[in-house]
């Protein structure tokens, strides 16, 4: 009986594997939507979920630099204690244009704006101006907003097409000290009264780098910033994002809470601007429990936060069009197979315009009886070398196209175990690895041993 249920114990933590071998890799949800507008497109970096990728080497000295004991705080709320949030507009595709000028016109993107003629407008030094038009989808945005004479004067303004991943001109702020969108990043009631955030968020930190990276397009250094950092801290650069930790217990928070804090550690939050270190931004609405959010947000500390390195995603340094995250992946037809059983194996492979390689070793114990095959055939053709076994490919598909190698090998070997077959997808921006996993003569009736 100690045998049997040895046995059963290994087919049991076997299938186990499989099972988590198979799980899908990270997708993107629908794109966000506001008032019949897709809050840019789903294959937008903003939209990207990044939970699975790797930790920023200097993630340790960013969390330092704003402060690892700092409690985050909700920059937005019901208007019970004030006018806190970024309130925004939705106006008709036929509403009035107004004149603006800009005292950083060079940058800003001209007039007129369709700014209704009482406009929500951020309350404070900021005094931002978002502007949603229906139909077009177009976003207008404005920072330091004035009323001058039949029209507005403001420090800087943007006009952002929501159904582009386009970028602004590289080194040209927005309304936002990064030269982003602000509107995407806001964590807005709606989505939270509907129980999800689908993409990532806004905050502000005291002092940003004196460079910037994607997606991210300006740099706005505080003159009250040191010209040196503190010993052991990193000052972190417009465009960095950060994820909550996945061991960070949410479980016990309010809903409200919970929701905004799955969205932070699924699509994290963007360095934007600065101002006050772990400051969430978002709009006011009256669904927003002020007191609770403010007390439970204070729980999380910079600490539970991790600066992510998300270059592997960047397609183009001037769209905001984002690789797929965990864009490759490979499957299995059968969980398990006996000697000379033929199983079949699929590799895809998320094209995004730029080379790619594939290189598929194939395990002892398989034997390759048919394929590779390609799709599109319109690809170059797979080969496999007999001498090493492995299974080679490379190409440069276009941007969403999903390409597939697919094969059929027999089981050889007569032995009980685990086959483990990984293939190696190499890029211009690095190599990942992928694999999927073969019970090999399983045991037949291994589920009734458990009976005593």
């Amino acid at each position: 009986m100690r045998r049997k249920a040895t046995l059963a114990a290994c087919c049991a933590t076997s299938l186990a594997v499989l099972l988590a071998t198979l799980q899908p890799a990270t997708t993107r949800a629908q794109a966000p939507s506001l008032e019949g507008c897709q809050i840019l497109p789903a294959d937008n970096i903003w939209n990207t979920p990044i939970d699975q990728l790797p930790v920023d080497a200097h993630s340790a000295e960013y969390v330092a630099n704003i402060g690892a004991s700092t409690g985050m705080h909700p920059d937005f709320g019901s208007a019970k204690y004030g006018d806190y949030g970024i309130p925004f507009n939705i106006v008709p595709q036929n509403q009035p244009l107004v004149p603006i000028s800009f005292t950083y016109a060079d940058e800003s993107d001209p007039g007129p704006y369709p700014i209704p003629s009482s406009p929500n407008i951020e309350a404070g030094g900021d005094r931002h101006i978002l502007t949603l038009v229906q139909g077009s989808c177009k976003l207008y945005e404005t920072w330091a907003s004035e009323p001058a004479g039949n029209g507005w004067h403001a420090g800087s303004g943007a006009v952002f097409d929501l159904g582009s991943n386009a970028l602004r001109t590289d080194g040209k702020t927005s309304a936002d000290a990064a030269g982003l969108p602000i509107l995407p990043g806001l964590t807005r009631y709606d989505e939270v009264r509907a129980g999800a955030i689908n993409h990532a968020l806004r905050f502000t930190v005291p002092c940003t780098a004196n460079y910037y990276i994607w997606p991210a397009r300006h740099k706005a250094v505080p003159d009250s910033c040191p010209a040196t950092p503190p010993a052991g801290t990193r000052v972190p650069p417009n465009g960095l994002r950060f994820r909550l930790k996945a061991s960070v217990n949410i479980a016990g928070f309010s809903d409200q809470t919970r929701v905004i804090l799955t969205a932070l550690k699924k699509y994290g939050m963007i360095v934007a601007d600065n101002g006050t270190g772990w400051y969430l931004s978002g709009a006011p609405d009256p669904g927003w429990d002020d007191d609770t959010l403010v007390a439970e947000l204070r729980q999380i500390h910079g600490s539970d936060f991790e600066a992510i390195d998300e270059s592997s995603l960047q397609i183009s340094q001037d769209s905001g069009q984002a690789r797929p995250p965990g864009g490759e992946r490979m499957a299995v037809s059968a969980g398990g197979a006996r000697q000379g059983q033929a199983v079949g194996y699929s590799i895809q492979i998320g094209g995004d315009g730029a080379a790619v390689g594939l290189a598929n070793q194939l395990p002892t114990g398989l034997t390759l009886v048919a394929g590779p095959s390609i799709t599109p055939n319109t690809l170059p053709a797979a080969s496999y070398d007999g001498a090493s076994r492995t299974i080679s490919w490379s190409g440069a598909p276009a941007i969403g196209v999903a390409v597939a190698i697919d094969y059929t090998v027999t089981l050889d070997s007569a032995a009980t175990g685990v086959i483990v077959n990984s293939a190696t997808v190499t890029r211009t921006t690095g190599a990942r690895q992928v694999a999927a996993t073969l019970i090999a003569n399983p045991a037949q009736r291994f589920l009734p041993m458990l009976r005593r």
